[in-house]
């Protein structure tokens, strides 16, 4: 199995490859089913269905390590979808977090002002010896890799808590491999997947630069 790279094409042919079993976390941000398309014009790859959702995710959990966790964050409009793709899938949902910000990312009937993550769990995983909470503080990234770029700081906790050095930590949908970035730091093997080419190719080199 490859480790410590991110492979270009599209989860759904490349997750059938991986062997069962063989991760230790996935940490994902997949597309929120939102049509995002930000002031630059710059979108997500497959934000505009759900055809990928519940086949993703049961990939997942076969690729996952029994007794394992995965977070996913999602997009809160669709929570339904994603939920019933999890559990489709056989996933439990074990904690549910969330990601205050100081600065709104769109205005509509309130103000929107916060990211959200599931925490699932494949089997019974052990507790953390100490478990963080269940909201951690935003910091905005300027988004200048990816229009929905994920600081390192909210992800660096997840992966502290949630795995263990020398674990292969996950992520189907890449982006620019803030997820992979944060496993790096933490003394995890990475793996990504990435569909778009420019993505892609920025997550390669940001990988081999950290």
């Amino acid at each position: 199995m490859s480790e410590n790279t991110i492979l270009h094409g599209d989860c759904l042919t490349l997750l059938p490859t991986l062997s069962a079993n063989s991760a230790a976390m996935v940490l994902t941000d997949p597309p929120y089913l939102a049509r995002y398309r930000d002031r630059s014009g710059r979108t997500v790859p497959n934000d505009d269905n759900d055809r990928w959702l519940v086949p993703a995710f049961a990939e997942l959990y076969r690729v996952l390590a029994n007794r394992s966790f995965c977070v996913s964050f999602y997009g809160w409009p669709h929570a339904d979808k994603f939920m019933s793709a999890y559990r489709a899938a056989g996933f439990r949902i074990v904690g549910h977090l969330l990601f205050p910000k100081r600065y709104a990312s769109r205005t509509g009937f309130v103000r929107y002002q916060h990211e959200a993550a599931h925490l699932l769990a494949k089997g019974v995983p052990p507790r953390p010896a100490e478990p963080i909470s269940d909201v951690i503080g935003w910091r905005y990234t300027g988004n200048k890799l990816h229009p929905t770029q994920k600081p390192l700081e909210v992800l660096q906790p997840l992966i502290a808590s949630f795995s263990q050095p020398g674990d292969l930590v996950l992520d189907p949908f890449a982006g620019s491999g803030s997820s992979l970035l944060a496993a790096k730091t933490l003394g995890r093997r990475w793996l990504g997947i990435e569909l778009d080419a420019g993505y892609h190719q920025i997550a390669m080199q940001r990988l081999a630069e950290s």
